[in-house]
């Protein structure tokens, strides 16, 4: 079995943020969050990974960590272009906005020709979450086994859960996909929560744009966009595109977006899929506001102080 492949998706802007947050520098040496979410895959054992960008951004990324990361992985790049849409559809006039996070990995399927695991460029996951996707991958050999009370064959799929306690930002609300799970550790529903805070209880979320308030257990596990898929995922995502483009384009030509954890749950639903979630007790890092980036730099330099990560690497 060929070695699983690392994909980060970073052809996203931060608009929150308000730029290109993936290559900002957060510690003195300039380093940024991706550098740690690769020196935690390669020591875990990724060989090789593939940068899901803008064309426009390609000599950016290369500067700002493509080349030097080059050293010691295969470096792949792939862009998520709006144009590429399966034969018989057309961007829709004044569409600029990607595809979605389905679409993204879609992109780099020309790359990615065996198991994969995907993260997103501009959250910190910690090592002990690349160590368990890694671990998951290589030792199960992504065969596919029978879902209980299902009659068909199935493929499992692995996913890196967080504590809700652990991805919460302190300046302001973020979206989190929501878990449930079984008793022997497999995903049964992931409900997607826009709008999630930290408050004195310990969490809460709004469906009403913030005008009242629901309590979560922060012990909650989330998803945070880290997945661990075997090639035929890809054919999945392909094979399921036009059909969303289909019943989404009329009505939302210029936001509807193709997302991964949508697909996953489409195929858990018709017992096509089971999902193993590996629960992490990693604190989560990243900028989702502006004002997060202080806190992300002293996170970051007290697992360098604790030996975590070497000053430069």
């Amino acid at each position: 079995m060929k070695k699983p492949v690392l994909v980060i998706m970073a052809a996203g802007m931060g608009s929150r943020y308000g730029g290109l947050k993936q290559i900002d520098p957060v510690d003195e040496q300039g380093h940024i969050i991706m550098d740690f979410s690769i020196y935690d895959a390669h020591r875990a054992g990724f060989e090789e990974v593939v940068f899901i960008i803008k064309r426009e951004n390609e000599q950016l990324f290369r500067d700002a960590i493509g080349d030097r990361v080059s050293r010691v992985m295969k470096v792949h790049y792939v862009f998520q272009d709006v144009e590429n849409l399966p034969e018989g559809f057309r961007v829709p006039e004044g569409r600029e906005k990607p595809w979605g996070t389905g679409h993204a990995v879609l992109c780099a399927s020309s790359v990615a020709d065996g198991p994969f695991v995907v993260i997103n460029a501009d959250d910190y996951y910690g090592a002990e979450a690349f160590s368990l996707i890694y671990s998951y991958l290589t030792s199960s050999g992504q065969a596919p086994g029978k879902v209980a009370g299902r009659d068909a064959e199935c493929e499992e799929y692995g996913m890196v859960g967080y504590l809700l306690k652990n991805t919460l930002s302190g300046n302001g609300s973020v979206a989190r996909g929501v878990c449930t799970t079984s008793e022997d550790g497999y995903l049964r529903t992931i409900v997607e929560r826009t709008k999630i805070i930290r408050d004195r209880d310990g969490a809460a979320y709004s469906e009403d744009g913030g005008k009242t308030w629901i309590p979560v257990c922060p012990n909650s596990v989330v998803s945070m966009n880290m997945w661990g898929f075997p090639a035929s995922f890809m054919e999945e995502l392909k094979a399921r595109f036009p059909k969303f483009l289909q019943e989404n384009l009329d009505e939302n030509p210029l936001k509807c977006e193709y997302f991964l954890p949508f697909v996953v749950n489409d195929l858990m639903a018709e017992g096509k899929a089971r999902v193993k979630v590996l629960t992490t007790q990693d604190v989560w890092h990243g900028v989702t506001y502006a004002e997060d980036k202080q806190e992300v730099v002293e996170a970051l330099q007290e697992l360098k102080d604790e030996g975590l990560y070497p000053e430069s690497f």
